[in-house]
């Protein structure tokens, strides 16, 4: 019976402390108005995207969903117009998969829009495979699609008079690293048929929008422009929704018990969009409403200005 007890209370004390760590909660206090205000969101019809344009729409903000499932995202923005009231909230078609896609997708918003003050790179997934323009599919959407689309918006975030770009990363950096000569030459950060190579893949890509931050700050110094990566914590999203089913029946009971729900997960991309006085963190990453030090290879200037420069020739702007 001890051993039983003994048992309990670790099992208990383990809980805890993964409640306070891994898996702690925070909460977006930001009370700036934002009524007006025009976001995009990419991959903003489920999971962390849908909650941050739904409290987005319901600050005042316009909030285009830029996804690939039309029908989804009309789901969606019949979710939120419920649930706010708003009725400023539309539709466009965004394959963060295919370069084509993000320069029409541009295109079209600077066509059809007069302002942009928020770009929410949020869509991001694990999986194996390849993007219609050849590049291993989670280097292609988690980081050289996103790489794109902020690129060619930015003179319209530029001439907002206070612009933020968030680009939603993972904590999942920490395990990533980016192997330039086989990225120029496989187009890909890694692969393979296991869940494992994939998920490594997925970390690398991770570090990619860490990186991407740190040196999009340094291009926008003496702008109006600031940029933000954030870690959403560990969410229950559709995120791992390619992973296999002996996997997914291992993951699922854990995550029902401890995973964060998409809510809470939005909660620190929320904070970077609205918080006053947060200008000066402008290339940093953030975690549960807070600045938080990052690992020196994600911190690398050398780094982050060969991304920069390997992607501007991927993507095809130089």
């Amino acid at each position: 019976m001890i051993h039983l007890i003994i048992a309990g209370a670790l099992v208990a004390a383990l809980y805890v402390v993964l409640v306070e760590t891994l898996f702690k909660k925070s909460k977006c206090k930001g009370t700036a108005d934002m009524t007006g205000k025009t976001a995009i969101i990419t991959g903003g019809n489920t999971g962390i995207g849908k909650a941050t344009a739904l409290d987005l729409a319901g600050r005042g903000v316009r909030v285009i969903l830029a996804c690939r499932n039309q029908k989804k995202a009309e789901a969606a923005i019949n979710d939120i117009k419920k649930a706010t009231g708003s009725n400023d909230i539309l539709f466009m078609e965004l394959d963060l998969g295919s370069l084509k896609s993000v320069r029409a997708f541009a295109k079209n918003f600077l066509k059809s829009e007069s302002r942009l003050d928020l770009l929410i790179n949020n869509a991001g997934l694990v999986a194996d495979g390849r993007t219609e323009d050849g590049f291993g599919i989670e280097f292609g959407v988690n980081h050289l699609g996103h790489f794109l689309l902020t690129c060619l918006l930015l003179d319209r975030l530029k001439e907002s008079p206070a612009a933020r770009v968030i680009t939603v990363s993972s904590m999942a950096y920490r395990w990533g690293n980016i192997d330039f000569d086989s990225l120029v030459a496989t187009k890909d950060l890694g692969s393979g048929r296991y869940s494992w190579q994939f998920f490594q893949a997925y970390c690398n890509s991770k570090l990619c929008n860490v990186l991407f931050t740190h040196e999009l700050a340094k291009r926008l110094k003496g702008t109006n422009v600031t940029c933000y990566s954030v870690h959403p914590g560990v969410v229950k999203t559709e995120l791992s929704r390619h992973v296999s089913l002996w996997q997914k029946v291992f993951i699922e009971p854990v995550a029902r018990l401890l995973f964060l729900d998409p809510e809470t997960g939005a909660q620190t991309t929320l904070h970077c969009a609205v918080q006053e006085g947060i200008e000066h963190f402008s290339g940093r990453y953030f975690s549960c409403c807070a600045v938080e030090k990052v690992s020196a290879k994600a911190n690398n200037d050398a780094v982050a200005k060969k991304l920069w420069e390997v992607s501007e020739r991927l993507s095809g702007l130089s």
